[in-house]
């Protein structure tokens, strides 16, 4: 396989399993990408992947500890190395040396990293986002001057950095190498999963990652569905809008024009930018994580999945089916997927809700796994409910609408009187477990509350 790294290409052979992208280019010599937290989390593993925007291209930060070394292959890739090639630094450098916004230095380079990516994305106008370094985390709790370096970057140069944005990205190729394939269609994986059944599908890898990292787990298979266009779709149709199971999340914000201001409410507080870049709408839902993000705002939207799976006899394409999420999660961590099916997309029905909103209770406001997630929605007015959606994550083994407290209020006034009613279904409904994020009394708690913030912001 071959990829490139900081503008040269470079050949790999035969990767051994679990090798990442960050192993590779430490044992490269270049060391400023480290290994923090092996799980996405710290952002010192950060690096810039180029990625398709509009008729160019735009730098894209991804964790390295996470990306598997053969999902690089046909990828270009940039550490932090190559911003100062010649001697001269880049903007972000500069700005985070004159604001003495290294400490013990260890994180410097991923926030480097995030500041170079925010400093040359397309159509940036005005100062640099601060979220965009909400994927870094700063043990020695230097942000004050972390910030003021975001908030001196200018605009980006007309530099060689510049220049390459001008042009598309490498395309994705199909690959097959020892242990790893990348196949370009459905029929292609559906086709591999056939020959060699116990393949595990790779989406992202922000989940697969953390599994090789902190419990070395190895597969004998890995097929990676980033380079098969048909999971990567999106479309805003009249009835419904159908987002492909591959399509990274951060894509879904910038291609759903028209979303409902909850979608980019919960794009914010999913995760951070490097794992949104990465993870897909298809791997959080098919690992059935009872605290997944996207579960609980997708089941208030009454999403379905379209699955496909191998073709029926004599057939010689595969077989679709379509599922209602609410009927997806069978079991703690167990969908609905059958052996050698994958998820090609989702699709939310039209009308939208009228009102929907979307919450998330964690340790840290923002990159954390939640505690409990939470989306309502409501059509209809105060005085009569027509139709009513709760549905729940990490109160749970599995992600769930609450239908019996939909069915509470349904027809009746929307009312503290009704708020009272859903909170005793949730007592009688949900079992949360405790855990070391939070007890099932505070689970509880929290689900109860969130459900009574909901109808406060209502009469806002």
């Amino acid at each position: 396989m071959e990829f490139v790294l900081n503008g040269r290409r470079v050949g790999v052979d035969a990767p051994p399993a679990g090798t990442t992208l960050l192993d590779f280019v430490r044992a490269r010599g270049l060391t400023g990408a480290k290994e923090g937290c092996a799980e996405g989390e710290c952002g010192a593993c950060t690096v810039a992947m180029l990625v398709n925007e509009g008729t160019g291209s735009a730098f894209q930060v991804v964790n390295s500890c996470l990306m598997l070394l053969p999902m690089a292959a046909g990828r270009e890739i940039y550490t932090v190395e190559a911003l100062a090639e010649g001697g001269e630094l880049t903007g972000a450098q500069r700005a985070m040396a004159a604001a003495g916004g290294s400490q013990c230095g260890y994180c410097t380079p991923g926030f480097v990293m995030s500041l170079f990516a925010e400093q040359y994305r397309p159509g940036r106008t005005g100062a640099c986002d601060p979220l965009s370094m909400a994927g870094n985390l700063c043990r020695c709790t230097g942000y004050r001057p972390i910030g003021a370096a975001a908030d001196a970057l200018g605009a980006a140069p007309d530099d060689r950095f510049s220049e390459r944005l001008t042009r598309p990205a490498l395309p994705l190729e199909a690959l097959v190498i020892a242990g790893f394939s990348r196949p370009r269609s459905v029929e292609e994986c559906v086709a591999i999963l056939a020959h060699a059944p116990e393949t595990t599908i790779v989406a992202g890898g922000t989940d697969l990652g953390v599994e090789a990292n902190l419990r070395h787990r190895r597969w004998p298979q890995v097929m990676s569905v980033e380079a098969v266009d048909e999971l990567r779709e999106f479309a805003d149709g009249p009835e419904h809008v159908r987002i492909g199971a591959g399509l990274p999340l951060s894509r879904i914000g910038r291609v759903w024009r028209q979303a409902p201001a909850v979608v980019a409410e919960w794009l914010a507080l999913f995760a951070s930018p490097q794992i949104r870049n990465m993870a897909t709408l298809g791997g959080n839902l098919a690992t059935a994580s009872p605290v997944g993000d996207a579960a609980p705002l997708l089941l208030a939207l009454d999403a379905t999945v379209q699955i496909a799976g191998p073709a029926e006899a004599g057939g010689s394409t595969s077989a679709r089916r379509t599922v209602p999420l609410s009927s997806f999660f069978v079991e703690y961590r167990r969908g609905a997927l059958r052996e050698g099916e994958i998820l090609v997309s989702v699709e939310i029905p039209k009308p939208l809700p009228e009102v929907v909103r979307f919450y998330k209770v964690a340790k840290r406001r923002l990159d954390d796994i939640s505690t409990v997630a939470a989306a309502m929605a409501i059509d209809g007015s105060p005085a009569r409910v027509s139709r009513a959606r709760f549905a729940f994550g990490g109160v749970a083994a599995t992600p769930l609408r609450v239908t019996d407290a939909e069915a509470a209020v349904e027809g009746r006034a929307w009312d503290e009187h009704a708020v009272a009613r859903v909170q005793d279904v949730l007592d009688r409904t949900l079992t949360p477990l405790s855990d070391h994020r939070g007890s099932k009394e505070y689970r509880l708690a929290v689900a109860k509350s969130l459900v009574e913030k909901f109808w406060w912001e209502g009469r806002a």
